[in-house]
């Protein structure tokens, strides 16, 4: 059973719905974001897991963990969620966490990733699906497949052509996980 933590829009999770994985929980850091509009139109259940509503982080991250486990997951997707994940999630939650990066790894983490490949002025960005560990994009990397940078590219149309290979490889790397 997977779970998916979103902090937007929420395209790679209707990758994940799209693709018929057995999604049985939805969470965000932020109300009122289309991921959780997504996933409640598709009949999955959903939470918003705010900081501010608790004492401090680790307290938000094991109560995260503890209402993923209540619901059988598995496998947790990071899914553009925007927030590094704290000691106490992995010591509840477990290590089976997988993110999907718009850039190879270990060159290129963090929250900007394009922009960043862009004002290095490499040849080539890639979709990376890696394990989550408490760094910052420093986990292993399951699988990545290269994007050229066009001549003239800009953030957003390379993080367009970065976003339709990730709605592909991100669903096919969490059923092979899912089927292990």
């Amino acid at each position: 059973m997977i779970g998916v933590l979103c902090s937007g829009e929420g395209t790679n999770l209707q990758a994940l719905i799209d693709a018929g994985l057995p999604i049985v929980a939805v969470a965000s850091n932020r109300p009122g974001v289309r991921a959780l509009e997504r996933a409640e139109s598709a009949g999955i259940p959903t939470a918003v897991f705010d900081a501010a509503d608790y004492a401090g982080r680790e307290q938000r991250d094991e109560a995260l963990a503890r209402w993923l486990r209540e619901r059988g997951v598995e496998l947790l997707v990071l899914a553009g969620y925007m927030h590094v994940l704290r000691p106490r999630f992995f010591e509840v939650f477990g290590r089976r966490v997988v993110n999907t990066h718009s850039a190879p790894l270990p060159a290129f983490p963090g929250s900007r990733p394009i922009e960043d490949v862009l004002a290095a002025g490499v040849p080539e960005t890639a979709a990376t699906v890696h394990w989550v560990d408490e760094g910052i994009d420093t986990g292993p990397v399951i699988r990545a497949e290269p994007v050229a940078v066009q001549p003239g590219d800009t953030t957003e149309t390379l993080r367009a052509r970065v976003q339709a290979v990730e709605h592909r490889l991100l669903p096919s790397v969490v059923r092979e996980l899912i089927a292990s």
